[in-house]
């Protein structure tokens, strides 16, 4: 005879939770029972500054789940918790500072996954930042939590690789799909009490941060392959920008390519950081401290992200174009980092 489901309760506002969720109710249905999801209040969103629901809170409800979504988490809400009699808490992008005491309320502990491969980008962008940084892979962390920032024993982890043209968009997708056979392996070790837990190594940790509208300026003087995994990495948001002809255009994808152009007429020695060398099949081409940026995606204000070829039909950007240059935020560090 088989062991009954662990009772579970989900806490998280992201819908990069939706397919470990879609598991637990459908193919581990028979390892794991949601009893129910506690997320963030519904918030106002859009221009329109309409007041909606996450997509954890719509997904809940629509199978009928018992949804909290507490503004604190006050010693009620954690009463709560314990009335739902769960084995387990999961937590993905919660969006709350947990409590010793909610953590410790379900009998199995509190659990959380994590976008990174710990104890790197430790914080609240990991995704963004591993990408940006010049990754080559990523992954979710399986851990226990406590009360320093994302520093708990990690139990295992799921590896995602990261390739020169993913953006936020894709890794983030391939993200919430590892989350799936990480829970899968766990939730049997889980039962039966054989789930290790090893500590993270804190000397190696790194820190990210909470990201701004600031952090997508581009400074040319940097690597091609610097800025285009920045531009990658900020895509959707907050997006890297540049003042083109009066107009602030989104970059949404871009490489680093191999050889330097020459300059306008030729005089590859009159080419700068910044220039516009023209464009090719691929995109944009611009150059930069060390190599050029083809820049393969881009949006006008009010319009939408069209490939470079498009783009430059209705918005022609001349060879020679100087681009200007804005410092680059640090998006991470060895400490944890103020926005």
């Amino acid at each position: 005879m088989s062991a009954a489901p662990l009772h579970v309760v989900f806490l998280g506002s992201d819908p990069i939770a939706l397919p470990l969720l879609e598991w637990i109710g459908k193919e581990g249905a028979d390892q794991a029972r949601l009893v129910g999801v506690f997320t963030q209040p519904d918030r106002a969103v859009g221009r329109g500054q309409k007041v909606q629901a996450n997509a954890i809170k719509t997904w809940a409800q629509a199978r009928g789940l018992p949804v909290h979504q507490p503004e604190k988490l006050t010693e009620p809400v954690r009463a709560e918790l314990a009335a739902l009699g769960a084995d387990v808490a999961l937590v993905m992008a919660y969006g709350h500072i947990l409590r010793d005491d909610f953590i410790a309320t379900p009998r199995l502990g509190t659990l959380n996954f994590h976008a990174s491969l710990l104890p790197k980008y430790r914080g609240a962008s990991p995704i963004q930042t591993a990408i940006a940084s010049g990754e080559k892979e990523t992954g979710v962390s399986l851990m226990r939590i406590v009360r320093r920032l994302d520093a708990g024993p990690v139990a295992d982890v799921e590896r995602v690789p990261i390739s020169p043209r993913d953006t936020a968009t894709e890794i983030e997708a391939a993200l919430a799909a590892a989350c799936v056979p990480l829970l899968a392996r766990a939730l049997p070790k889980l039962r039966d009490g054989s789930l290790a837990f090893v500590p993270q190594d804190d000397s190696a940790a790194t820190y990210c941060r909470r990201l701004t509208k600031e952090d997508g300026a581009l400074d040319f003087v940097q690597p091609a392959v610097v800025l285009a995994a920045r531009i990658n990495g900020l895509h959707p948001w907050p997006s890297c920008s540049v003042e083109i002809n009066g107009q602030s255009v989104k970059f949404g994808l871009a490489e680093s390519t191999d050889g330097v152009p020459a300059g306008p007429g030729g005089n590859e020695a009159a080419s700068q950081p910044g220039q516009v060398m023209g464009g090719d099949a691929g995109g944009l081409l611009i150059r930069t401290g060390r190599g050029v940026l083809r820049v393969r995606r881009l949006q006008r204000p009010g319009g939408r992200m069209l490939e470079a070829t498009e783009f430059l039909r209705g918005f022609p950007i001349a060879a020679g174009s100087q681009l200007p240059s804005r410092p680059m935020p640090v998006l991470s560090g060895p400490a944890p980092l103020k926005t």
